[in-house]
């Protein structure tokens, strides 16, 4: 196995995480900052505020996309495992 291969498999498999978390972090961040113009327009300053909202919201996403987060996880890890052969010899 080549340094090049190493780094081909590293990179993808930070593609592949980058795009997992994508959808999570971006309804969060959507959320966050929703409930955070609320608090500035009512100058509520809770700090939990923003927990539950985050959450139902992160659950939602994850009902949502689940099945095609579970796909690309699945299809990174099997085309990974299926390359070990090539890698090896």
């Amino acid at each position: 196995m080549t340094p090049e291969t190493v780094m081909n498999i590293g990179r993808q498999a930070i593609e592949v995480t980058a795009l997992l978390a994508g959808p999570l972090l971006i309804a969060s961040l959507i959320v966050g900052l929703i409930i955070a113009m609320f608090q500035a327009a009512t100058q509520i300053n809770e700090m939990t505020l923003t927990f539950i909202p985050k959450l139902i919201t992160i659950g939602a996403v994850l009902m949502i996309a689940g099945p095609w987060l579970l796909q690309t996880l699945m299809g990174f890890t099997v085309r990974l495992i299926q390359s070990i052969p090539q890698l090896i010899g």
